[in-house]
């Protein structure tokens, strides 16, 4: 099981909805960890790749994967 652990952080640096009634000067312990075993999450920048990648159909892929495969013989 994966876990997050940063110690000594600044609890101005949390979410207001994380931060409670903690003072800004405060410094907390967080630990970070999946309820259940959970597949891994993708990071922010994976899944706006994702969001932004141009649909390309079947033909297409196989047009390129072929040119790809020219360029090297």
């Amino acid at each position: 099981m994966n876990k997050i652990v940063r110690e000594h952080y600044p609890a101005a640096k949390l979410p207001v909805d994380l931060r409670g009634g903690l003072p800004l000067d405060a410094v907390v312990r967080i630990l970070i960890e999946p309820e259940s075993d959970t597949p891994a999450i993708r990071s922010l920048k994976e899944i706006d790749l994702l969001r932004h990648a141009p649909f390309r159909s079947m033909d297409d892929i196989v047009e390129e994967v072929r040119a790809l495969r020219d360029e090297s013989l």
